[in-house]
């Protein structure tokens, strides 16, 4: 079993999988948009209480694997990763400005599910092979 994280008045251990969706699907994730996708995650999420564990991406989607505490609130960060991410990439590839000009990067939607279900390194496996050609 994963070691627990703790605070001064808890143990915890809260995985979470979240997905986010290019906004109409649109494929414009490579691997340095995804790459500094990732960047600017691993800068906002502290503040948060969230620590990245897995990140992986397809054209249109990222998959990202990440632990959080009881007091993280969970959709205030993810609401302002969107907004900052959309921002930055959108002024720092002016390939996604093309394909989505006045609009926002990322699909308002979202998929979160914990990830207390599976085994850590059944979900790590999963997120770590998105993206590869099926042999």
């Amino acid at each position: 079993m994963d070691k627990m994280d703790h605070n001064a008045h808890s143990v915890y251990l809260m995985y979470y999988h979240l997905i986010m969706v290019v906004k109409y699907r649109r494929k414009v994730i490579d691997d340095p948009i995804s790459e500094r996708a990732k960047e600017i995650w691993e800068r906002i999420a502290p503040d948060y209480g969230i620590t990245l564990e897995e990140w992986n991406h397809d054209v249109d989607h990222v998959h990202v694997m990440f632990r959080a505490q009881p007091k993280s609130e969970l959709s205030k960060f993810i609401n302002a990763y969107k907004s900052a991410s959309s921002r930055l990439l959108k002024k720092e590839y002016p390939q996604i400005r093309e394909r989505l000009w006045k609009e926002a990067f990322w699909s308002q939607s979202f998929c979160l599910l914990t990830a207390g279900g599976a085994p850590i390194d059944v979900i790590r496996n999963y997120i770590e092979t998105q993206g590869e050609k099926k042999r």
